[in-house]
């Protein structure tokens, strides 16, 4: 901006140092607007795209204690330029960051990361990608006649680096817009410093574009979280936080919620759910008691960044003051809806005392970094929140009509695989096999398990049917006699055990001209008893087969690899705990167990080879948790013996039994 253009008139009565001193500050002033201005408008290549402009700088680092090693840290400051030159609004905005200098980053001011983890973060393995926040969402030059403050946002990155110190320049490997509906070419480089690229909107992509009312329409994910504001008030508002599931084969139990409040806020009451720790002394002593000085904080609730929510117990659903709320206080169950369509939500209230500069009612923003796991649950990666169009409620009186949220965001959660062992494991047989191929060694864990105790590597000891009733603890003599009988060598220490709270043993029951039926037994070696349990078998060569499962509800579903969901009878679908045997000193533990038998047709898979392995699962999942697998299969060439086929007819018998008392 030319000084010209603002002429300064001075006054006789005014002294000439004053003139001067307004000179001075008038320049300094217009100095530091052109240096905001230029700022804003992002870097000088952005001119040159006409679409999402991006670009990475390194700006300096150095190296920081410990000093002589092998693998030398070093402190990094970069910056990350995201400019809308384009014609449609960039919503909810992700850029990939391929970092690969193994990575820590430690502050990331305007944005956070995607997949909700917690700064600091380990990013360096496989890159990261990076969600603006505060500023989610970036308009066009058109719309808001070139407001850079609007258009463009600047990330400052702060972190770790392995390495590469100066002269060397640690820069990501990669970097690209990673939402929906755009493309961007290779990198080019500025210097040695800088790495700018323009990423431009697919013509033929409607992905990424916004609703009749401005709004992202709402996504697909194997667990939902909706955060809904229904009452806002200049300092607080009160939230009700819905949790549903939309896999047919995940499940929750016992969940707990945590996220980060971004912006200082703290829960001052819930209702349908509890933190796991009630504690207000991060508010007493710091910048929320000097602002509510007021406020009685001893009947706050949390004041954690970071806090942990869990369910109730069903004995306070109806309670007055923390419970009353539709789909509250199961013990953190959540089922799918193929499992019971009724509990596979749960919801919760909360009301939030909001911080400065945020005193408005309008000023809402919802908490980040979400994560949600359980107990014997599947593990979930939840992506940060995303405005939506405001949820409906029935209304509470009973009109029939509806109650809209004041503002409403999204989580998406979704299945990933387990990062730690598995907690339950599976065991085949079949009719043509005395022996049965037990759950793999250490197939939940064996960490710590003594080496010279028993063999981590070894491969289990196959059984005779019958002492899949028995402990692990207790099965050595058993093994050792049936290896005996077959001349089997035995490795010396034996194989450890599997560790695993439930076993599931898949029986190869009958193969005959038109079907073939399969006997699946649950057993349940832990202390506590499982409620709503269900078992998913994945067939995908013969489970489109299925015809019934007699003491189970069986459901086929075909979109799932032909997955078969199989769960308990009504009143019948609590699968007890372990518990002690007749005679404690003589008899061992006896594990609460069920059972059914499954029938196959062979109409709709001609040409299945039950003996080569596809009437056998290729994946078994109980309560949504995925299970150890056996590494190989009952052998056709060793036949059933005289005393195993008997027993196999008896049981037989008592299967039909149970079969005709059930119909």
């Amino acid at each position: 901006m030319p000084l010209t253009k603002y002429p300064l008139r001075f006054t006789k009565s005014r002294p000439m140092a004053f003139n001067h001193f307004i000179i001075v500050s008038v320049v300094a002033f217009l100095a530091l607007l052109d240096a905001s201005v230029s700022q804003n408008l992002g870097p000088p290549a952005a001119s040159g795209c006409n679409g999402i402009f991006l670009s990475y700088n390194y700006t300096g680092g150095f190296p920081i204690p410990p000093n002589d090693t092998a693998n030398q840290p070093y402190r990094f400051q970069s910056t990350l330029n995201v400019v809308n030159n384009g014609l449609d609004e960039l919503r909810s905005w992700q850029v990939f960051v391929g970092f690969q200098h193994g990575e820590i980053l430690v502050s990331s001011d305007q944005a956070i990361l995607a997949d909700g983890t917690s700064l600091p973060a380990k990013v360096g393995n496989n890159g990261t990608f990076l969600a603006g926040f505060p500023k989610t969402d970036l308009k066009t030059a058109v719309e808001t006649a070139g407001d850079p403050t609007q258009t463009t946002v600047q990330v400052q990155l702060v972190g770790t680096e392995f390495g590469v110190g100066a002269p060397g320049v640690p820069l990501p490997a990669s970097l690209y817009l990673a939402n929906d509906g755009y493309s961007c070419p290779n990198y080019t480089m500025e210097g040695n410093t800088t790495m700018n690229l323009c990423c431009t909107r697919n013509p033929s992509s409607t992905s990424n574009s916004t609703l009749g009312d401005g709004f992202l329409p709402r996504q697909e994910g194997d667990l939902i979280i909706m955060y809904d504001v229904i009452k806002s008030f200049s300092t607080d508002y009160w939230a009700q936080v819905t949790i549903s599931n939309h896999n047919p084969l995940g499940r929750l139990n016992n969940w707990q919620l945590s996220w980060d409040w971004a912006r200082d806020e703290f829960i001052f009451a819930m209702r349908g759910a509890y933190p796991t720790l009630v504690d207000t002394t991060d508010c007493l002593f710091g910048k929320q008691g000097q602002h509510y000085q007021d406020l009685d904080f001893s009947s706050a609730l949390n004041c954690e960044r970071r806090p942990t929510i869990m369910d109730l117990p069903p004995s306070r659903a109806n309670d007055t003051n923390l419970g009353l709320v539709p789909f509250c206080c199961r013990n953190g169950t959540i089922l799918s809806a193929l499992t019971d369509p009724d509990k596979s939500k749960s919801t919760f209230l909360m009301h939030v005392y909001k911080m400065p500069p945020d005193l408005n009612r309008t000023a809402l923003a919802p908490p980040v970094n979400w994560q949600i796991n359980g107990t014997m649950s599947s593990n979930y990666q939840c992506g940060q929140p995303i405005p939506v169009s405001p949820s409906d409620f029935p209304d509470p009186t009973g009109l029939p009509s509806e109650t809209m949220a004041i503002s409403s965001w999204q989580v998406v959660c979704n299945l990933i695989r387990p990062r730690e062992n598995p907690k339950c494991c599976v065991s085949f047989s079949a009719f043509y096999n005395d022996s049965v191929v037990p759950c793999n060694t250490c197939a939940c864990g064996c960490n710590n398990v003594p080496s010279n105790t028993c063999r981590a590597t070894a491969p289990a000891l196959l059984l005779r049917p019958e002492t899949l009733l028995i402990p692990f603890e207790n099965r050595t003599k058993e093994a050792l006699a049936w290896s005996k009988v077959n001349r089997w060598p035995v490795p010396d220490p034996l194989p450890c055990g599997d560790n695993c709270g439930v076993s599931i043993n898949w029986h190869l029951l009958s193969d005959y001209r038109n079907g073939w039926t399969a006997r699946i037994s649950v057993f349940n070696w832990g202390d506590e008893g499982f409620a709503d349990w269900s078992v998913a078998a994945e067939l995908d060569r013969s489970g489109a087969g299925f015809q019934e499962a007699y003491s189970f509800n069986g459901t086929l579903l075909g979109d799932y690899n032909n997955t078969i969901l199989l769960k308990g009878l009504q009143d019948f679908n609590y699968l007890i705990a372990e518990k002690n045997g007749s005679n404690p000193r003589k008899d061992p533990p006896v594990p609460g167990s069920q059972q059914s038998v499954i029938l196959f047709s062979k109409k709709e898979t001609p040409g299945v080879n039950l003996v080569a392995g596809d009437g056998f699962p290729t994946k078994v999942l109980f309560n949504g948790e995925e299970c150890a697998i056996p590494r190989i299969l009952p052998s056709s060439g060793h036949k059933m013996s005289a005393s195993a086929s008997e027993t196999a007819v008896v049981f037989s018998l008592v299967t039909l039994l149970v079969l005709l008392f059930w119909h």
